[in-house]
Parts: structure tokens; C-alpha cells; sequence
């Protein structure tokens, strides 16, 4: 089969166009989704998260720059040039911001899902190009006569269809991650902040969606405290009276290593919280006892570049598919419930991702370029610390949604493997596609 393939300039089998230019004063919290560099992530899917929008009564202006479904988008300039994004339905009506380009198919010529794949397969041999003297960049004219494996079309949509199922299924089980996370964050947010269930009871109601032995562990009145209304019995505690929070390793740049023990560090925690896997590192340099974190440590980011707070304060959990012990760099705390301690590592990790009392935590930075956490930061913000046996119902409830989203990231992890190993195969000809599917 692979006898019967060209290879066309990209040119011939796409349109290639760049993005515009939109001014953040034109900028509003809702309309028409701008997609921007800094959504595309590195797997491809596109993240609303920091997503700005431009008035609907300002769309027609710009037409010519909306996005469809099945677009490609490669990133051009800066420091993430070279990433490829991919259009899916869901993010859809969108708008091209600038330092892209969007790649869409020619009809007849080439299929829009097929594209995707031989121009990641292509552009990989390619980003050498890259030139520039303050940022790296790339000019469309090089990349206009790349040449792109071009099969049959029916050979094209079998291609597509096999790495498009295994991406598919990532993109379900990211999304399920999504949903878990936000399962979890709800329901702290109606137990430990809005107090849901103490407002129902002392209305004479059964808290809604709760069982009657669930219910009996929440008081039905509050009282006073210096952070407002808490629920009878509880304390107002601060963060370090419950837990302890430990600086990382200051490591030497000649440790890293593709081996060692598994290093988490600033690049390892998302923007907004949560566990970024693609930045972890290895060491095997010198480190002591303190350095050390294990599955399930909450760690913390203490800095970032400028004054955005984007990073900095934000938790992520360590996974436990990165061995029983690993290190993490002075750009983190790790923060772990003392002895005796009623919180959990999953209640600690939620509580610093509640928009309220992060805003208490980040109080605590300063910095001229770079913005430190003080530890005080971690250690006098202080909450409404529930009894143990609420904590306890709290974390059944929850540990299992934890547990779901470790499980599904593992298996993305797997077929991604599987993709990215049929991926040079299937475009090269070297695998051939089933013959049912070319049919």
C-alpha cells in the first residue's frame, strides 16, 4: 500500500492561516471563545481554563478567523512553539488568536482527522527551522512546502479512525477526571464552606441527598467566630495547628538524570492546581530525609515569575505510579496532616483549592520579579475545622473519586503509548491498515 502514497507540500492538501491579533480591552467574560497558546495543552486538548471572549455583536468582524471542528492548530512563536492542537465540537464556537496557525484540510484532497496525525508525524523532523533572537519562531513559508504522506483517502480515514478511537478515549477519560475533580471540590464546598447540611437542618430540613446516619454527624445551629458563622462545635483552627508544611530540595542541575528518584517540581503542578505529569523530573544527586514525599502527599507551588498568581499557591497530590518514595525541589512545600491531626491529605488538598481560602494563603507572597510564599502562608490562614467523624465520612466519600481519577490517567497513559508507537508506523506504510476499513 504504502507503493501507492505521494508525499504533497502541505500547501496542496491544506489552507494554512494565521490568527489575529485581539486587544484585551476587547476582552469580556462571555460571547465567542478566543482560543489562545496557552489553551492548547500538551497533548493536544484545548483547556477553557483563563478563557477570555469577544461580544458576539464583534464576531462578524472577524469571520475569517472561526475555527471548525477537525482544525489543526501548530504554535509558531514563543516558548511552547511547536505544539499542535486539535479542534474537537465541545470548545466550538471559537476564534483564532495570533502566534497560530490553523491547518484545515482541503476537501477531497486530504481528511481533516488524517491531517492531524501526518502533520504531528512531519513537523517533528522539521521544528530545526525554528529561528529568532528574543523568541523562537517559525515562518509559514518553510512549513507551506513540507512534505506530508498523502494515501488513498479511504487508507486516510482507516488511519484516522484507529489512532482517532485511542484519542477518543483519552479525551473521555480526561473529561471524567474533570468531572471527579469537580464532584470532589462541590461537595467540600457544600460541607466545609457553604455548610449545606447545618443551613438545611436548622431550617427543620433533611439535607438534601444526605442519609439520615450521615446528617446526625452535622449540628443543626452556628455561632459566631472571627471568620464569620461556623457550625456549633466546630473550632476555628489555622492551617498549621493541623498540619506541616516542609520546603524542598535545592537541587544541582548536574542530578537530573533519565533515572533516580522522581524529582516534583514547579513544572509538576498545573496552573489552577492538580498534578501535571509531563513535569516530573529525576535526581540522583545528595538529598536528606526531608526531601523525601510519598503517594499522596499534598505539595504546594511557592513560586512564580511576576505577579499573575496563576501557579503559586496551588496544591496538586502525588500519584502512586511514580514509586513509594520521590523527592521534591525547594520550589514546593509538601504539606502533610501532623499526628493525631482529624485532616486528610485529600481534605488539605481541597481546602487549598477553595477559591476563599487560597485567597487567604497567596496573602502571604511577596517578591520584586519573583513571587515567594512566605510559609506563614501555609501555616496562620485559618478555617473551620470540622470534628474527626465528619472528616472521616468526608474522606469515604471522596477517596474513591481520587482513586477513579488515578486509575483512568494510568490507562491514558497507556494508550497513549500505543498511539504514539502506531502512530510513525501506520504514517510511514510500514503498518498497513485493515483491509475492512479501507473498504
Amino acid at each position: 500500500m504504502a507503493a501507492e502514497w505521494k508525499t504533497q507540500p502541505l500547501e496542496e492538501v491544506a489552507e494554512l492561516t494565521g490568527g489575529f491579533a485581539f486587544k484585551s480591552e476587547d476582552y469580556s467574560s462571555q460571547g465567542r471563545f478566543i482560543l489562545r497558546t496557552l489553551n492548547i495543552q500538551a497533548d493536544g486538548s484545548i483547556k477553557l481554563d483563563d478563557a477570555v471572549f469577544l461580544p458576539e455583536e464583534k464576531c462578524d468582524l472577524y469571520r475569517r478567523f472561526e475555527l471548525y471542528e477537525h482544525d489543526t492548530l501548530f504554535v509558531m512563536v514563543g516558548a511552547t512553539l511547536g505544539k499542535v492542537g486539535y479542534i474537537r465540537r465541545d470548545i466550538l464556537p471559537a476564534l483564532l488568536n495570533q502566534n497560530m496557525w490553523r491547518i484545515r484540510a482541503r476537501k477531497g484532497l486530504c481528511d481533516a482527522r488524517y491531517l492531524q496525525y501526518a502533520f504531528r508525524f512531519s513537523v517533528t523532523k522539521t521544528l530545526g527551522w525554528a529561528s529568532g533572537s528574543a523568541r523562537d519562531f517559525v515562518r509559514r513559508d518553510d512549513y507551506r512546502t513540507m512534505g506530508i504522506p498523502v494515501p488513498p483517502l479511504p487508507e486516510q480515514e482507516a488511519i484516522a479512525d484507529i489512532l482517532g478511537s485511542l484519542d477518543d478515549k483519552i479525551e473521555l477519560n480526561r473529561r471524567t477526571n474533570e468531572t471527579l475533580e469537580a464532584m470532589a471540590r462541590a461537595l467540600f464546598k457544600s460541607w466545609f464552606v457553604d455548610f449545606d447540611p447545618v443551613v438545611a437542618k436548622s431550617k427543620g430540613r433533611q439535607p438534601v441527598g444526605m442519609d439520615a446516619e450521615t446528617a446526625k454527624l452535622f449540628p443543626s445551629s452556628f455561632v459566631d467566630s472571627e471568620i464569620g458563622r461556623v457550625p456549633k462545635g466546630w473550632k476555628v483552627a489555622s492551617l498549621g495547628e493541623s498540619t506541616e508544611s516542609v520546603k524542598g530540595l535545592s537541587y544541582k542541575g548536574s542530578g537530573l538524570s533519565d533515572s533516580g528518584m522522581p524529582l516534583h517540581n514547579l513544572n509538576s503542578i498545573y496552573e489552577g492546581g492538580g498534578y501535571k505529569h509531563k513535569g516530573l523530573k529525576h535526581y540522583t544527586g545528595e538529598y536528606r530525609n526531608r526531601h523525601i514525599c510519598q503517594p499522596g502527599d499534598v505539595i504546594v507551588a511557592n513560586t512564580e515569575q511576576g505577579f499573575d498568581y496563576l501557579l503559586i499557591g496551588y496544591p496538586a497530590i502525588v500519584p502512586k505510579r511514580y514509586g513509594e518514595y520521590g523527592l521534591f525541589t525547594h520550589h514546593i512545600f509538601r504539606v502533610r496532616p501532623r499526628n493525631g491531626s482529624p485532616l486528610t491529605n485529600h481534605f488539605v488538598y481541597l481546602l487549598l483549592m477553595e477559591p476563599s481560602f487560597r485567597d487567604r494563603v497567596i496573602g502571604y507572597t511577596n517578591g520584586t520579579t519573583v513571587n515567594a510564599l512566605s510559609p506563614d502562608g501555609l501555616n496562620y490562614p485559618v478555617f473551620a475545622l470540622p470534628p474527626k467523624d465528619v472528616i472521616q465520612c468526608f474522606e469515604h466519600q471522596v477517596a474513591p473519586l481520587f482513586e477513579r481519577q488515578n486509575a483512568l490517567h494510568d490507562e491514558s497513559s497507556t494508550l497513549g503509548e500505543a498511539r504514539d508507537c502506531l502512530l510513525p508506523r501506520l504514517l510511514s506504510g510500514e503498518l498497513a491498515v485493515p483491509t475492512s476499513k479501507v473498504a
